[in-house]
């Protein structure tokens, strides 16, 4: 081992910490953790749930090399605490300190490509009175997966250590943190622990922001320990020379100046500055969640080495460049950016940094002065991302509970799943908001571009097409100027959980003879006979079937199924209350006559989404004569991007 890694152990050990009781009694200890920022702790959220299950709020104590402190839970990423087994993408839990106190962070790899390899597995374990310190050998040598890192089986380390860091000597930066350690059965081990990437942070949103400018901030002002050391300078080595490699001073100074910059507006805008930076190539592998300027920097590697350091200086260039578009911009990056580009003595290719300019459409959007606002058109396939919830039924289970599966279709290629419940019994529609809160709300929130936020498709089986998605709201409490629910936020459509894999050609006819019109009229749904689905099938392609009833009882229930079997792809109806067999009431020749003037005002198919998004607004906004709409939902359902097929058996409620 050499003196350089003993000095790094020594960093790692002094930002490693362990949780036990308000008490303090080391034989009570919780799990290890790690300090990230000043006054915040990562630790695995399994550590805590048993013991904050009953009040989130309660108070405990954090304790490490000269630190003992109060805290207490600032956020985990659990979307069910009495799930007794905790999914690798949500074992995770941020700590506050209560009170202020000096205190060693690790440094934090930004790159979100998942580690191989040797490491260092750190953590406390408890032999009372006292809790020890300890360093492991591991290895990583295989992925689960989003997030999870597969430690080797051979590797052991005691209970306590879960919530620790993993420490990649090599690079010098933390790259994970440890779930769980090996099992055995009969005293044989039966597989490796288990680890979560530190790229899994990404999913704490907002609060991922705040803590990951307060570690770039506090290590760029070049904090020394006790000993002498900090994290950057044992992570340098000798070049011959430095102006043509990008140096982790480099990154330190890089990633400080950009903390100090409002955030980016939107996951997109960092994608393709980084895109840009790259000279239009795209890096390997998929894309990771991208809610911070670092977030983009850490794009700018092959592997675990940097791209040419004139890739950054163009990067960093470029968010400059943004901010300055939207008077923010900082001196300080600006002429750090010059004095960089002077050290290195390739003058011949400065203009590659000096020249850039920002692409048209993250430029600033025109001030608009005028009434008319703009309808965007809903994507086709390969002309916009869009994500998709697919809810399916417990079979058996009453009353009715959902399994859901996230998917995010970038416009780019094939949709890929985001996250997949992981719960045993699912969810009662009315816990579907809270369990969501997380996975859907924070995806939705990292694919939002500004002014163009992310569509959202929901699929149900159709006789819960009554389901009041565009009443959902995620954040509690909504800006002024935002409108909190789903459906005047973003373009939300309802789709047939049936019509799931490949379409037939009735759909794919039908919606091929809507989209190449542009003037469309309602067509009132069940019409005389609804029980004949022959004229559901002869209906005109410029005809859109309008209920005033619900779609997953009684005759509407019929009517929509009739619809679906006969091809039609775009509907609207009322999911309130109708008289279930009598005569429609007075109200509901209102909204149809109030539906006809509206569909008047599309131009295109692809129109309808936005057209109604704008009336939710109103209504969100409580603007006069808007109300009409307030109970209507969407059928859109574009057979050119077919929802996933089923990869398995349905699932039976335990």
């Amino acid at each position: 081992m050499s003196e350089r890694d003993d000095r790094l152990f020594d960093l790692v050990r002094a930002a490693t910490v362990h949780l036990l009781p308000a008490d303090g009694k080391d034989g009570s200890l919780w799990g290890s953790g790690f300090f990230v920022a000043p006054g915040w702790v990562l630790t695995a959220a399994h550590v805590l749930r048993p013991h904050l299950a009953a009040d989130r709020r309660a108070a405990f104590r954090v304790r490490g090399e000269g630190v003992d402190i109060e805290a207490r839970l600032a956020e985990w990423l659990l979307s069910d605490p009495r799930n007794p087994k905790v999914p690798l993408a949500e074992d995770l839990a941020l700590v506050r300190l209560t009170d202020a106190c000096p205190h060693e962070c690790v440094w934090l790899t930004d790159r979100a490509v998942r580690h191989s390899g040797a490491l260092k597995a750190c953590g406390y374990f408890p032999v009372p009175p006292e809790a020890h310190f300890r360093i492991v050998d591991a290895e990583i040598n295989g992925h689960e997966d989003t997030y999870g890192l597969i430690i080797k089986p051979d590797v052991d380390f005691p209970s306590g250590m879960s919530g620790g860091p993993l420490l990649d000597p090599e690079t010098g930066a933390v790259v994970g943190l440890i779930k769980s350690r090996r099992t055995t059965r009969d005293g044989t081990p039966t597989e490796g622990g288990k680890a979560v990437a530190i790229a899994a942070l990404r999913r704490f949103g907002e609060t991922y922001r705040e803590v990951m400018a307060a570690h770039d901030r506090w290590h760029g002002e070049e904090p020394v320990s006790e000993t002498g050391d900090n994290w950057i300078d044992l992570q340098c080595g000798p070049a011959a020379d430095p102006g043509a490699i990008w140096t982790p001073r480099d990154r330190r100074k890089a990633l400080a100046l950009l903390a100090a910059l409002p955030q980016p507006p939107d996951e997109p805008t960092v994608k393709l500055i980084a895109k840009e930076a790259r000279s239009g190539n795209q890096w390997p592998g998929g894309t990771p969640e991208l809610r911070t300027w670092r977030d983009g920097h850490g794009l700018l590697y092959e592997g675990t080495a940097p791209l040419d350091p004139l890739a950054f200086l163009r990067y960093l260039r470029l968010v400059g460049a943004h901010a300055c578009a939207r008077n923010a911009g900082s001196p300080l990056l600006t002429g750090w950016i010059e004095e960089r580009l002077r050290r290195d003595t390739r003058r011949y290719l400065h203009a590659y940094v000096r020249d850039v300019t920002l692409p048209d459409e993250l430029k600033p959007p025109p001030e608009d002065h005028g009434p008319e606002r703009v309808v965007i058109s809903y994507p086709g396939p390969g002309e916009g991302p869009v994500v998709a919830l697919l809810l399916d039924p417990v079979i058996g289970a009453h009353p009715v509970r959902f399994f859901w599966q996230i998917w995010y279709d970038d416009g780019d290629g094939l949709p890929e799943v985001h996250e997949t419940d992981s719960s045993v019994r699912g969810y009662r529609p009315d816990e579907l908001v809270q369990a969501l809160r997380v996975p859907l709300g924070g995806l939705l929130e990292s694919k939002d571009r500004e002014g163009h936020p992310v569509p959202l498709e929901v699929a149900l089986p159709a006789e819960h097409l009554d389901t009041a998605v565009h009443r959902w709201r995620f954040a509690d409490i909504a800006a002024l100027y935002d409108p909190g629910h789903l459906g005047a936020r973003r373009r939300l459509v309802l789709r047939a959980l049936e019509r799931r894999g490949d379409p037939d050609n009735l759909w794919l006819d039908r919606w091929h003879g809507m989209t190449t019109g542009h003037r469309f009229q309602g067509w009132r749904m069940p019409p005389p006979g609804a029980a004949d689905p022959s004229g559901y099938r002869g209906a005109g392609r410029d005809r859109i079937p309008v209920m005033c009833r619900p779609a997953g009882q009684g005759p509407g229930r019929v009517a929509m199924k009739h619809a679906l079997n006969s091809g039609h792809a775009v509907a609207l109806w009322h999911i309130g209350p109708h008289p279930e067999r009598g005569a429609c009431l007075p109200e509901c020749d209102s909204l149809h006559a109030r539906v006809e003037k509206f569909l008047e005002t599309l131009g295109s198919l692809a129109e309808l989404p936005d057209r109604l998004r704008l009336v939710r607004q109103d209504i969100s906004e409580q603007r006069p004569d808007s109300a009409w709409a307030e109970p209507l939902a969407l059928l859109y359902d574009d057979p050119r991007r077919p929802l996933p097929g089923e990869e398995t058996e349905p699932v039976d409620a335990p």
